[in-house]
């Protein structure tokens, strides 16, 4: 074994790999270089252009090793793995000799490297895992002598080899960390090394020996297996913890991303108990004989520009193995791949409360609510500082003797907003606020061995389990065994509220900061550890269980077996989102999302002026319109009010969607004008009841849009300036003429327009702006013609543009008949048309209009209510001032992202368009899609639209802070520069 801590590269030059390809293989070839840490790679380029690879091997390899790795390629060909084949040599044989080496040239493996590809999804991580259990499956019936063999990187010496190259590291405190690390997870391995299946193995199938193809979701996918230069016989569960090591530095600051290979591989090659045990202590140890063996080969092949250069990245894997402690990490993964872990043998006590433990308490016992559903954290009282102070404060004001903060509930008052990160929010142990008073006994609620610790009072349970106690007003008594209801102590007299953490543990669990008066909370990513770790007191306590998990994957389980296919969602793995404030989501662990495409919720998440004035509302009264009672005047007023002085339009319709008032609305032009065509534009959408869906021409929602239009809707073109058929600022008299043609055909035909129907500015497509003195003069042909103008506000409309209003009014034009919806009601469902009372009487023609729910007593409350926080909120001017900053940052993205394109959109409705091609255009949509996943890790949800679902689409709630948009661009900056 020690000739191989470290191996020096043979002496093989590239004009050697030249003059070998012509004398061994008959082959002309321009020989280039590739990396290597031990033998020499160099890649033949003969003058068609045909590509292979040879290869020079260490002399420290004999020929039983080749010949198993030939013998390893047919068993992975037959197992269906790719990989390159050896190309024989002029005299047919695999293995050429060249002044003493020994050669082979194999086929050269298309694809692209994945070792430098910066982040890989979680579709990629999981099938890196599934080739790991492709490799181990196609090889474990191989039986070939050159198998056996001692080699460095067989994980069963590789503590060893730690050892012994560790000394090679300079860096004092990274050789430390170093050996250190290795002693804990050899000392992890002792227990079950022994039991661990061994069988042939690749022993390096790492993202640097498979080559990457791109899918068509523009992502790199593993393909072709290289380098068997390492195969021999192993532990079987190396093989996955090689495979995962190397998914380690595509994002060090997540090693727990890992799980989706680790939990694909054991979904194809199952791994046993031993196994789950040993994996993340062969990680750690593989990370730590990388770093090793990479100052090893440094020191001794100075010239080794390969292993230099991978000397950052090993180090970053080393780190990110490290980063959680060894313990919890093997908990995390047992958990993942399904297996249990016993609990504590606790009593359960029945009421009254804490009588266990504190038995002179005289007063209710009340358990607060911190969590992310908290009604008593309404109207964003849990962004205070002291939010959790006041939850306590408010149930001692109630009459509360004691106030406690149950172990396990996410606590929404943890939680972080504009963070890439999940904060700490869920509590390993209960807290007990115990209001002022005089002292009272503290008595040990279960039997046991009773030490002390600073501020902290242990039991130990079993020799498993313990209890711990902890606050500045414990006073101990007593040490030693003890039963079940003696006395241990007291808990101090105070004129302030006195605080018990009580926590059960297991007694291996790893260190925890701890403060006297909290309890330990960790993130969500590591729950799955602590439940194992810890254990709910409320049993001891005589409470009900308050402890969650996250259960978004059952609820969207829940969600496919009632829904349709055809009922939309959003994300491959959606956060279950039941909190929203402002332009906050907040999933149920508690974790913050930046909500940018909401602009139903257009005055922000949970605003309580409405919530109060709804509530109230439905204390009150709840009928329709035909009613006759104030609101439903002074709402239409107020809207009317909205429109430009002079403009005519006096009249309004109040229905419940943006769908059924833009239905309306053509209903109300073809009662109007007598006719029934309608000219929308192409790469709409209108909505989604019979009229609305006929004028929805957006293929992207319909790919038969344009062929299945009934014979009353004619599709024109559509103005946009950057994709259109037209492209450029002064396009408008082009389009103009078009579709000036269009009606003259229309006309000639017996058709004359009754209505065109357009948004005021493309939101479908991502918020193109309209060439100037488009929308005038296409007014202005229609009205020529005797038609109506119809203006499409339902999403650009109610103050989004910032310097308007109205979309319209950015093109200085006045509509016949405006649609409005989405943010009407801040979430509650209201759609209306405004019109002139001319042409909304000629609907009595057709009979009697009415909407159960459209101006009903509720929907007029709660629209006035909005009406009045944009103005309270300055809503419009916030929209104009953040969008413009927000644009601009975006545009600026552009300057170091080539797939960044145009930037869309005027106020809080952008689109970013991506593309792959600036000249071209080409979409970037499969690149639009995993970028939109990519944000939603990082805490942004945003998601794409247009006609080729390129743009990313940005609608936030208006109330969008300066702050928040500057993190969302750097969030994108991050993502268009680490991957997708």
């Amino acid at each position: 074994m020690s000739e191989e801590t470290g191996l020096v590269r043979p002496d093989v030059t590239a004009a050697d790999a030249t003059l070998i390809a012509r004398e061994c293989y008959g082959v002309d070839a321009a020989a280039t270089e590739l990396g290597s840490n031990q033998d020499r790679n160099f890649v033949l380029v003969e003058p068609d252009g045909a590509r292979s690879v040879l290869r020079v091997d260490n002399p420290v390899f004999g020929d039983e090793t080749r010949d198993a790795q030939h013998a390893a390629l047919d068993a992975y060909r037959a197992a269906g793995v790719a990989v390159p084949a050896v190309l024989p040599g002029l005299d047919g044989a695999l293995t050429q000799r060249w002044r003493g080496f020994a050669v082979r040239r194999s086929e050269f493996a298309d694809g692209e490297a994945l070792v430098d590809a910066g982040y890989l999804a979680p579709v990629v991580l999981a099938e890196f895992g599934t080739l790991a259990a492709a490799s181990v499956t196609a090889l474990a019936a191989l039986d070939h002598p050159g198998l056996d063999r001692a080699q460095m990187w067989d994980m069963r010496v590789a503590a060893e080899q730690v050892r012994r190259l560790a000394p090679s590291i300079s860096d004092a405190a990274l050789r430390t960390a170093v050996v250190t690390a290795a002693e804990e997870a050899t000392a992890a391995l002792e227990h079950v090394s022994a039991r661990l299946p061994v069988q042939p193995i690749h022993g390096d199938l790492t993202d640097d020996n498979v080559t990457g193809r791109r899918g068509d979701d523009s992502r790199l996918h593993p393909h072709v297996v290289l380098d068997l230069g390492d195969l021999g016989l192993g532990w079987r569960v190396a093989e996955l913890a090689v495979c995962v090591s190397s998914m380690l530095h595509h994002e060090p600051e997540r090693p727990l991303r890992t799980l989706e290979t680790i939990t694909a591989f054991h979904a194809d090659a199952p791994l046993s108990g031993d196994e789950a045990l040993a994996l993340w202590p062969l990680v750690v140890l593989r990370s730590a004989l990388l770093v090793a063996s990479g100052w090893r080969q440094l020191e001794i092949d100075g010239d080794n520009d390969y292993a230099r250069e991978r000397v950052a990245g090993e180090q970053a894997i080393f780190d990110a193995a490290t980063s959680v402690p060894l313990a919890e990490a093997t908990e995390i993964v047992r958990d993942a791949v399904g297996f249990g872990a016993p609990g504590p043998d606790l009593p359960a006590y029945p009421a009254p409360e804490l009588s266990m433990l504190l038995p002179d308490i005289d007063g209710r016992v009340v358990v607060v609510d911190p969590g992310v559903e908290s009604d008593e954290l309404a109207a964003g009282r849990w962004q205070a500082p002291d939010a959790e102070a006041q939850l306590i404060d408010d149930a001692h004001a109630r009459g509360a003797r004691v106030a406690v903060m149950p172990y396990g509930v996410y606590r929404l008052t943890r939680t972080a907003v504009d963070s890439a990160d999940a904060a700490a929010t869920w509590p390993t142990e209960t807290e007990l606020h115990v209001a002022p008073g005089p002292s009272v006994r503290l008595l040990a609620p279960v039997s046991g061995d009773l030490r002390t610790s600073d501020e902290a009072v242990i039991l130990a349970v079993d020799e498993d389990w313990e209890l711990e106690l902890r606050g500045a007003h414990l006073e101990s008594s007593r040490t030693g065994g003890v039963e079940a209801g003696e006395s241990i102590g007291r808990l101090a007299a105070s004129f302030e509220n006195r605080v018990i953490t009580v926590g059960v543990r297991r007694r291996d669990a790893p260190p925890q900061a701890s403060d006297p008066a909290a309890a330990r909370r960790v993130a969500p990513e590591r729950v799955a550890a602590w439940r194992r770790f810890t254990a709910d007191p409320a049993p001891l306590l005589g409470l009900p269980s308050h402890a969650q998990r996250d259960e978004a994957g059952d609820e969207l389980r829940r969600r496919e077996r009632i829904f349709a296919e055809a009922q939309e969602r959003y994300y491959e793995r959606p956060p279950q989102i039941e909190r929203g404030w402002r332009h906050h989501l907040v999933d149920t662990t508690g974790r913050s999302h930046i909500d940018m495409v909401n602009n139903v919720a257009g005055l922000g998440h949970g605003h309580p002026a409405v919530a109060d004035a709804a509530a109230r509302q439905l204390r009150r009264l709840a009928t329709n319109s035909r009613f006759l009672f104030r609101d439903l005047a002074e709402y239409s007023e107020r809207l009317l009010a909205l429109m430009p002085e002079g403009s005519g339009l006096d009249t309004v319709l109040l229905v419940n969607s943006g769908s059924e008032a833009v239905d309306l609305g053509i209903r109300l032009a073809q009662a109007a004008s007598g006719r029934r065509t309608v000219v929308a534009l192409r790469e709409a959408y209108h909505g989604w009841t019979m009229a609305t869906d006929a004028v929805t021409t957006s293929a992207y929602d319909n790919p038969d849009a344009l062929s299945t239009r009934p014979d009353w809707v004619h599709v024109a073109d559509v103005p946009n300036r950057f994709r259109g058929t037209y492209r450029g600022e002064d396009t408008a008299v082009r389009y103009l003429a078009d579709l000036a043609a269009d009606l003259d055909r229309l006309s000639a035909e017996g058709r004359d327009p009754a209505a065109f129907l357009c948004e005021s500015v493309l939101g479908n497509a991502g918020g193109v702006v309209l060439p100037d003195g488009y929308l005038r003069g296409a007014y202005d042909l229609i009205r020529d013609r005797g038609g109506l103008c119809i203006a499409d506000e339902v999403q650009v409309g109610f103050g989004r543009m910032g310097t308007s209003f109205w979309g319209f009014e950015l093109s200085g034009v006045v509509p016949d008949i405006v649609t409005i919806a989405k943010p009407m009601g801040n979430g509650f469902p209201i759609g209306g048309v405004i019109t002139s009372k001319r042409i909304a009487d000629a609907l009595s023609d057709q009979g009697q209009f009415f909407s159960s729910g459209g101006g009903s007593t509720l929907s007029c409350r709660v629209g006035l209510a909005v009406l009045d926080a944009m103005v309270e909120d300055d809503l419009q001017r916030n929209a104009r001032e953040v969008g413009s900053r927000l644009a601009e940052a975006l545009r600026g993205l552009a300057h170091r992202h080539p797939l960044v394109g145009p930037v869309h959109g005027i106020g809080l409705y952008l689109g970013v368009e991506l593309v792959r091609d600036r000249e071209t255009l080409e979409p970037a949509a499969a690149e639009a899609a995993a970028i939109c996943e990519r944000m939603r890790e990082l805490g942004v949800i945003v998601l794409t639209t247009s006609e080729r679902s390129n743009v990313l689409k940005i609608k936030p709630p208006l109330c969008l802070t300066a702050e928040s948009a500057d993190h969302v661009v750097a969030m994108l900056d991050r993502v268009l520069s680490e991957g997708w």
